[in-house]
């Protein structure tokens, strides 16, 4: 798309006080926009900036039990690597699992990465198992290649259940930014499929909509974390071909589905000052109008990855504490109000 087309000239919502302060902090250098020319220095500047934790590290002194799973992968593809972890001392004991979907746009990030945020938050705090997916990353491996990583995972998972020690029943599927566009997009192909059964999917500001069209794309690009070059860079190293055509199917952008019907309750969030609102909140609105489920939060003044950048803001501790409550009261649902994909 013509990103100077339409750019409105009007206000943007402000930034809240204490995570403008750590934006500003940053400085411009890592404003960058992300071309298919300097993605693999993006690549190595994203590494050295979110380094991968090792298995030892991740274990936390015997706190965690951590593990690296090579499974089945998709029809004529690789296997792919899960990396589980889960409470220590607890073995034995099904336990609810949120299989993850890392961000990174499509193009960068690791599964090994997140797991330190998520054990502190989830793991430990709610006693969840967890299995962080290790997709290929585009333009190496365009659509549908992660998502059918994730799927084959996802099959995998659910038919070793006891082997795993996890409750098939309550298999929550979540991710952040790409990977919660991912998210989407495997409980949309798990429903198609007659797949596993999800509880939920949680969608942490997730990247749903390659046409970049909303409003919000427009306003925000540029004073947000990211802008409209680096999203189209994303967006046709993950569609290849299919990019900027009328054949994306939904499984690959979820925003693009006529039917939401049939979906596990979603949990969506998203900040007010962020490139993504717009699309968050039409899909969102988009599960109520197919009399579905979803639970949406729009943080006031957070720009896109506000809690990874600003931990310790009171809206990143906010955020967090909601998200928190949502995986509870859906794991505590009684048996008879469980979503069947």
């Amino acid at each position: 798309m013509d990103s100077d087309a339409n750019v409105p000239t009007g206000a943007v919502p402000p930034f809240d006080p204490e995570l403008a302060v750590v934006l500003a902090a940053l400085g411009d250098e890592w404003r960058t926009p992300v071309t298919p020319e300097n993605l693999m220095a993006a690549r190595e500047r994203d590494a050295s900036s979110r380094p991968r934790p090792t298995v030892e590290e991740l274990r936390a002194d015997g706190r965690y039990e951590v593990t690296e799973l090579s499974v089945p992968g998709p029809p004529g593809g690789p296997e792919v690597t899960l990396v589980s972890t889960r409470p220590a001392g607890l073995a034995g004991r099904p336990l609810p699992l949120l299989y993850y979907m890392h961000g990174g746009a499509m193009i960068m990030g690791n599964a090994w990465s997140v797991l330190p945020r998520i054990q502190s938050e989830w793991v430990h705090p709610l006693g969840m198992a967890v299995l962080s997916v290790e997709y290929r990353l585009a333009p190496e491996t365009p659509y549908p290649g992660a998502l059918e990583d994730c799927y084959a995972g996802l099959v995998w998972a659910a038919e070793h259940a006891t082997e795993l020690g996890i409750d098939p029943d309550r298999i929550v599927i979540g991710g952040k930014s790409a990977g919660g566009g991912l998210a989407a997009g495997l409980a949309l192909l798990a429903r198609d499929r007659g797949g596993p059964a999800a509880l939920g999917q949680l969608l942490l500001c997730p990247m749903l909509d390659d046409r970049m069209d909303t409003f919000s794309n427009r306003q925000m690009s540029g004073i947000d974390t990211g802008d409209l070059t680096s999203h189209a860079t994303a967006w046709q190293a993950y569609l290849g071909d299919l990019y900027g055509s009328a054949d994306v199917p939904p499984h690959a952008a979820p925003t693009r589905a006529t039917d939401l019907s049939g979906l596990p309750p979603a949990f969506i969030d998203v900040g007010s000052a962020e490139m993504f609102r717009d699309e968050n909140i039409a899909y969102a609105d988009a599960i109520w109008r197919a009399g579905g489920r979803a639970e949406l939060h729009v943080w006031p003044g957070a720009y896109h990855g506000f809690d990874g950048m600003a931990p310790h803001a009171a809206l990143s501790e906010a955020a967090r504490a909601t998200r928190t409550r949502w995986l509870r009261r859906l794991l505590d649902r009684p048996d008879s109000t469980k979503t069947v994909i």
